[in-house]
């Protein structure tokens, strides 16, 4: 197997891994947040909008980690700074 080709492999399975990985921490953080938010609505439920309101900016800074997991995982795919390097190298 030539460095292309482990480079083309490394970066396929890295790149499900962060996926993988990096979906759990959030998904758990999103579960947290929302049955705290519904436990606090059912115990105040006057203030239903502003934590409602709350809720949903949390959970959007929670999302954003997995949005960067994304953006990692489409680096290695389609921008891999390897390349370059293995191009260079197999060519010699």
């Amino acid at each position: 197997m030539d460095i292309v080709a482990i480079i083309a492999v490394s970066s396929i399975v890295v790149s499900g891994l962060t996926i993988a990985l990096g979906s759990i921490g959030p998904a758990l953080g999103e579960a947290k947040a929302v049955s705290q938010a519904l436990s606090a609505i059912a115990q105040q439920p006057d203030e239903a909008n502003t934590i409602t309101r709350t809720l949903f900016v949390g959970l959007a800074m929670i999302e954003s980690i997995a949005i960067y997991c994304f953006v990692v995982s489409l680096i290695l795919i389609f921008a891999n700074p390897f390349w370059n390097f293995a191009i260079n190298h197999a060519g010699k």
